[in-house]
């Protein structure tokens, strides 16, 4: 007998007001993610957020979000669907509204996929570029002298957009300032790179981290990681052995992998030689 529930349609939210978010939030907590009301405000500010509904209670079962990144490209991410509500293909419908929303503006669409997600982006005609894992620690006392503290300022914020720029192909200064200067944040400089330290639901995450070599690299991962006590998350690509041999020393158990992917587009700007960490799944 053919199903008489409505096909699920998704829909752009049009405001973030605090009922939004909170039922964004549950889809968060559900899936035991570790981004804020604050990811979601980017989101919504900088870029555009689907959601499906359940039809009886208008609650939000099911979520994507794109992100531009520059003129030409964007992110697709936090596809994200309410337990009780997986098995409907509620997750490929929000995702093809989000894929249909980059066709219309232009864009290449890029993503971190999981193993399972990979499996369904190749039926778009995305294709694997890299991959990198998620490596976490659990909490421990710290070891080395506290980060510091205080607002980055213009001028920093300034160069570390235009190094990020260069390294991932796509410039995004905006997303680069909010997770900057987010309550809580540290932005770690090295004569040779940077990064951001920024506290999520269940951890701090570091990243992004760029650098011009391996030794700034793991000076900067040092740093924020003696500093630190609590549950960190870094996303590392594969090809860092330096990094990723560093953190299995440094107690880091590898979490989950992804695999960069991208749909449309010319050759691959940037220099991925230069990112020792991503900023994260949902940001590249």
């Amino acid at each position: 007998m053919a199903s008489t529930e409505p096909a699920a349609r998704a829909e752009a939210l049009a405001a973030l007001d605090a009922a939004t978010l909170a039922m964004l939030g549950e889809l968060v907590l559900q899936s035991q993610w570790n981004q804020t009301d604050e990811d979601w405000a980017l989101f919504a500010r900088e870029g555009r957020i689907h959601v499906v509904r359940d039809a009886a209670q208008q609650r939000i079962v099911a979520s994507g979000a794109v992100l531009p990144m520059g003129a030409h490209d964007a992110w697709i991410s936090m596809i994200l669907v309410d337990p009780a509500s997986r098995g409907r293909g509620l997750g490929r419908t929000v995702f093809e509204a989000c894929l249909q929303d980059l066709e219309r503006q232009g864009r290449s669409a890029w993503l971190d996929a999981t193993p399972a997600g990979e499996a369904l982006y190749v039926q778009y005609g995305f294709e694997p570029l890299w991959r990198l894992a998620r490596w976490q620690r659990e909490p421990r006392p710290a070891t080395g002298a506290p980060l510091p503290q205080g607002r980055a300022s213009s001028d920093a914020l300034e160069a570390l957009a235009a190094l990020d720029a260069q390294a991932l192909g796509q410039p995004r200064p905006a997303v680069l300032q909010d997770l900057a200067l987010r309550e809580g944040s540290q932005l770690l400089r090295d004569a040779q790179g940077f990064a951001i330290v920024r506290r999520g639901r269940v951890a701090h995450h570091i990243g992004p981290l760029i650098a011009s070599d391996d030794a700034a690299a793991l000076r900067l991962l040092e740093q924020a990681c003696g500093a630190l006590d609590g549950q960190l998350f870094i996303d590392v690509p594969d090809a860092r052995a330096a990094l990723r041999e560093r953190l299995a020393q440094a107690g880091f158990s590898q979490q989950r992998p992804f695999a960069r992917m991208r749909r449309g587009g010319g050759p691959v700007r940037g220099h991925s030689s230069f990112i020792h960490a991503v900023a994260g799944p949902e940001y590249g």
